[in-house]
């Protein structure tokens, strides 16, 4: 048992510290809350990349998994400068949203917050100054799909 943990030391090290997840509750169906999501992301002037229907996916092989969309966007004045300090941060871009369905029928949008996530990434805190603007438009963002 001691030698499986001493073992297992420099892989637990190796993946960093997980990012938060910031959880935001809805009295909205999930479909109406990724609808609203989108609309907030494009009357914001961000470019909506994709909406991945993930309960869709989990029926196709005969699983459920409930009413679940992640809603991938971005806005290139916002998520560029992190690139710039670390190109990695490419790896956590563009911003992802995650609208689902808990085992108890409450609907939330879930997202990480991206001073953590792209400090993963990067090997190291990026500045506020890249990581704020982003923080604050999933902030409002996801508020104002609540709603």
């Amino acid at each position: 048992m001691l030698r499986s943990l001493i073992l297992a030391l420099p892989l637990l090290a190796a993946t960093g510290a997980s990012a938060e997840t910031v959880k935001v509750a809805t009295g909205k169906s999930v479909g109406e809350a990724a609808n609203a999501l989108v609309a907030a992301i494009e009357s914001a002037g961000a470019t909506l990349f994709a909406r991945v229907d993930h309960g869709a996916g989990a029926r196709k092989v005969g699983q459920d998994i409930g009413a679940s969309e992640l809603v991938i966007f971005g806005n290139p004045e916002i998520g560029t400068p992190a690139m710039i300090e670390a190109p990695e941060a490419g790896l956590g871009l563009p911003l992802k949203v995650l609208v689902y369905e808990d085992r108890e029928g409450g609907t939330w949008l879930a997202y990480e917050a991206p001073a953590e996530r792209l400090a993963d990434l990067a090997d190291g805190a990026l500045p506020s100054s890249v990581t704020d603007p982003m923080a604050g438009a999933l902030q409002k963002l996801t508020a104002k799909a609540a709603e």
